[in-house]
Parts: C-alpha cells; structure tokens; sequence
C-alpha cells in the first residue's frame, strides 16, 4: 500500500503521460456532430462508447425508448454506463453530457474542428462538456493503473454519459435514476470552469398564447388583434421583471431572479389582423425560491393583465420546469473535499459558488445524493465561450482538472468509512 502522496504521483505521472491521448479523444468527440435541437445523439454514444472499449472499459448502452425520447424533445437518446468496481465501497458517479446547443454562426474555423490553437482546444461541445467526458474516463484510468501498481482501493467508480441536459435531462441522469439503473452515494457532474458549484439556478418555461379575432386590415374593427394585446402583456411582463432584481440570493455567484422573454410568433399576412399570437418566457429560479410559488405568481401576472383586455383569451402552458441545484445532506463535506484538492493543484484557493444556469446536477441532488459540478475549463464559462461561437477549453485546465478529479477519487475511495 503506497501512501497518499505516492499515490498522487503515480496518478498524475499517468495522467501526464497520457494526456496527448486524452486530448486526442476530445477532438474525436467534438468532431461528431450532437446538436441538440434536432438531439439525434445516440451515433455520437455509439462512438463514444467504442472510444472507451477501446480504453479497455466495459460499456453499457442504455436506450432509452422513443417515445419517452420524443416526448421530452430528443429524437434518440443513448445513455452509456461504466462500471469500474475496485472494491466493497461508495459508489462515486461522473456525469457529463454530450448533446451541444447548435453552432450558429461566427466561428473562425470549424464548429466540429477539434483544432489546437495557442493551447485551446476549439470546438462546439469542447468546454460544455465533452472534454468532461475526457475528464472522467482519464481519471479512472489513472485510478485502474493505481490499482494495478498494488494500491488497495474500496469502492465503484461509474461514468454517466449522457444525452440530454440541453432539454432538461429526463431522458438522461433522470432516467438513469427513475429506471434504478444506478444509485450513487456521490456525484460529481460536469462544470465549465474550475471552480467548484455547489448550488445553481432553476428554470421555467412558459408557453403564452393570446386569442383574439381575425378580420381584413381594412376593417380592423371588425377583429380582435391579438398582437396589440401583447403590446399590453409584454410592458407587464418586463415590470414584473424588473421587480425580480429586489429578491437577491445569498448564494456567491448568484444575483437574482431573471425573467426574458425569448421568443414571440403570430400573425397571419400584413393585410389580417392577428388572431393569435404565442410568446415563450425563460423565468430562473434562484435557489431560495419555490419552483410551485414562482410559477403561480408568473400566471397570475399574465392572467390579470389579460382579464383587462377585450376579446383576448390567454393560454398558458408549461413547457418545462427544471429545479434549482441545492445541496443535499452531506453535500458540503463532499465540496469542502473538493475544493481543498482543487486549490492543491491550481496553486490558488478554490472555494464553492453557485451559477445561474441549469444544469443535470440538479436531479442527482434531488434524489438525496451529495453533488458537487467540477471539470475542465477556464476562469469563467464567458471565456470558454460556451454556447457562443469559437467555444474553447483550455488544455492545461483540461490536465488539472483531471488530476483533481482523480485526487477526489483516491480520498474517497481510500478513507476510513467511518469518515466518509
């Protein structure tokens, strides 16, 4: 049995000497496409899961049903599953995702290069979060050569790799979980800077449909416009907003509430008066909120304003509520164990913050286990890029990280159980 710093070593000599190979597989990965719309991403599992067989794990591959997929807005959904089990133990999970948001436009190369320039690695997917994928297997090969070289190990170390999260993540970490497929006792799910996230927001889509009544332009009086209504919801919808600004987090990294309205379709030609037009709010939910109150409130705003408006009916239709990430019993030792190996690596204190995106953290830490979202990148997500042209990670933070990840793994898998 070596000791904690002998172990060390040998895993980021590992780590070091195959880092070539592991920043080869990221471009592989980035290279296939798994936008997210259309989210056709079981081809690009299939291939992740050949990468990983090739690196001598086993995978499962978990299909998820059609229908199931369609209903949450995937066209196909493979979930991959690797179990490496070293011992009686905790049973640790690394989740990332491998469906991106859409390119868009303004690249200075290609979306699905995978090209290095100035120690970047740029690509769609190559910071959100396809370099996790990359993170976590090249942290538990470093483990499996400890292992090999005689260091005594208790515990399962599994990889989730899924499909999903840009959609909210049902058919992923929460299918993973509702099918029993797995029921960690940790979780450590992908990030997008090195920083350790210990608390995230939550997210509410809405669907608005305001009726009203056809008529000829000519004879507008003859109709009910329901784009004039708009012109009276939006103006309260934004007031609303702006009163979200008073009701500050506590949480570091956090602000406010948010509310955007992100989408609006109507109308029939330039010569009819609009008999319907349809508007989609994005509405975040801070971690202090209840996701229930937040939406009741948000429909009570939009009914008020359009009981005042003649001829107008309203529809309104959740379209998805994804809740805010809070820790779960056991989550702050579990954090605290993290940032304290973070800060050994980076050379600089890393302590834990919150974020205001949503993410697939949050359905491991409702179902009671403790979470913590760490993996490669830089500073912030802004630098990384993601979701904006030119996304990027830093390949020296893509080394860290997964030293730390490895680091994390070792104390969890090799301390005393009553101080676990």
């Amino acid at each position: 049995m070596t000791d904690r710093s002998s172990a060390r070593a040998v895993l980021r000599q590992y780590i070091d000497t195959h880092f070539d190979q592991q920043v080869e597989t990221l471009a592989r990965l980035v290279q296939c496409p798994s936008d997210n719309p259309p989210g056709d991403c079981a081809p690009h599992a299939e291939l992740t899961a050949r990468l990983l067989e090739a690196m001598d794990f086993e995978v499962e591959r978990h299909p998820v049903p059609a229908g199931f997929a369609q209903q949450h807005g995937m066209r196909s959904v493979t979930n991959l599953i690797v179990r490496q089990r070293f011992g009686d133990g905790p049973v640790v999970a690394l989740n990332a995702h491998g469906d991106v948001v859409p390119p868009g436009a303004g690249w200075t190369g290609s979306p699905y290069g995978g090209e290095v320039r100035d120690g970047w690695l740029y690509g769609r997917g190559a910071a959100v979060s396809k370099s996790d994928f990359t993170t976590y297997a090249f942290a538990l090969r470093a483990l499996k050569a400890l292992r090999a070289s005689g260091t005594a190990l208790a515990g399962t170390v599994e990889l989730h790799l899924t499909y999903d999260e840009e959609t909210g993540g049902m058919t992923g970490p929460g299918w993973i979980l509702s099918q029993g497929l797995s029921r960690p006792d940790y979780v450590i799910s992908a990030a997008f800077s090195h920083h350790v996230v210990v608390a995230h927001n939550g997210c509410l889509h809405l669907e608005v449909t305001l009726r009203g009544k056809s008529a000829h332009a000519a004879r507008p009086d003859t109709g009910t416009d329901a784009i004039e209504a708009a012109a009276t919801l939006l103006p309260a919808l934004y007031r609303h907003r702006d009163r979200l600004a008073e009701r500050p987090s506590q949480i570091p990294g956090i602000t406010h509430p948010t509310l955007v309205v992100g989408l609006i379709e109507g109308g029939i030609n330039t010569n009819v008066v609009a008999d319907t037009l349809t508007l989609r709010i994005d509405r975040r939910i801070v971690p202090e909120e209840v996701p229930e109150a937040v939406e009741a409130e948000l429909r009570q705003v939009i009914e008020d304003t359009c009981r005042a408006l003649p001829g107008i009916a309203v529809e309104i239709r959740q379209i998805l509520l994804a809740r805010p990430f809070a820790p779960a019993p056991g989550a702050k030792e579990f954090a605290d164990l993290m940032c304290r190996e973070a800060s050994a690596v980076m050379g600089k204190p890393v302590t834990p913050i919150g974020v205001p995106l949503y993410t697939d953290a949050r359905l491991y830490s409702e179902a009671g286990i403790p979470t913590v979202m760490y993996g490669a990148g830089p500073e912030s997500l802004l630098e990384a890029n993601g979701h904006r042209a030119d996304e990027r990670v830093p390949l020296d933070e893509l080394r860290r990280a997964t030293v730390v990840v490895a680091n994390t793994l070792l104390q969890l898998l090799t301390q005393p159980e009553e101080t676990r």
